[in-house]
């Protein structure tokens, strides 16, 4: 697998990622992304802008989601809190351990995404 192109904040779902979402489009495209992320670790190239999960999102609309202001402050908290940049590229093994270290870790999980309709999943994960 050459890579992905990833917004920054799906980091946080591929990790939370349960098998629900928005359609059955939806869950069976962001299971192959998660497959393939979890077994390859592939270089990760971090966007704010759509990207392979967004393919088989309903929200998509021509490559502009219909959420835009809500999802580019999601990506931009990622960013910032990570230490990283839009563009920047890394395996997914490294985002994942960064995105444990500067976010799950030290609880600020709320700060990025609180406001998100999944969130209560993601934040019910952090302590199991």
């Amino acid at each position: 697998m050459s890579g992905f192109e990833l917004r920054a904040h799906h980091a946080l779902c591929v990790r939370f990622f349960r098998g629900k979402g928005y359609s059955e489009a939806f869950v069976k495209n962001m299971s192959a992304v998660v497959g393939a992320l979890r077994a390859e670790s592939p270089p990760v190239t971090l966007r704010r802008a759509a990207d392979a999960v967004c393919r088989g999102c309903p929200h998509n609309a021509s490559g502009v989601c219909d959420s835009a202001e809500k999802v580019a402050r999601y990506d931009d908290a990622v960013l910032r809190l990570a230490g990283l940049a839009d563009g920047d590229a890394l395996p997914w093994s490294a985002l994942s351990a960064l995105i444990d270290a500067r976010i799950l870790g030290p609880g600020r999980l709320a700060e990025v995404c609180g406001d998100c309709q999944w969130y209560p999943i993601c934040a019910q994960a952090t302590v199991e």
